[in-house]
């Protein structure tokens, strides 16, 4: 098992609550081509309400995945990197964990199969 942090963790699954919308990754992955869009405009460009749109960047906006810079009558929301990373370090440990146990089981069969011969 990979041990993080608390605070880690809790970053870590906000950030994968957020992510397992099919709607919000697409949201990420319009704001990261565009690089800051109202939510106005990423509606025009998805098959759902702008109040939708608004309430998915809240989710996305409480994980730490996006933020919103008030312009006039208008938000902007643009991606935020440093929940992707400490999620991408965290998934990073894991598989190297996995990794480990896998070297480990290989190890095992290969011996067990030398000493059969």
């Amino acid at each position: 098992m990979v041990d993080r942090p608390t605070a880690d963790g809790d970053a870590v699954d906000s950030v994968l609550a957020a992510l397992a919308d099919p709607t919000r990754r697409q949201l990420l992955d319009l704001l990261s081509a565009r690089g800051r869009a109202t939510a106005t405009t990423l509606a025009g460009e998805l098959p759902i309400s702008r109040q939708a749109v608004v309430k998915h960047l809240a989710v996305l906006d409480a994980a730490g995945l996006v933020s919103g810079v008030k312009a006039g009558r208008e938000v902007r929301y643009t991606v935020r990197a440093e929940a992707l990373d400490a999620t991408a370090r965290w998934m990073a440990a894991l598989a190297s964990d996995w990794d480990r146990r896998l070297a480990r089981i290989k190890r095992a069969a290969e011996a067990a199969e030398r000493d059969a011969r």
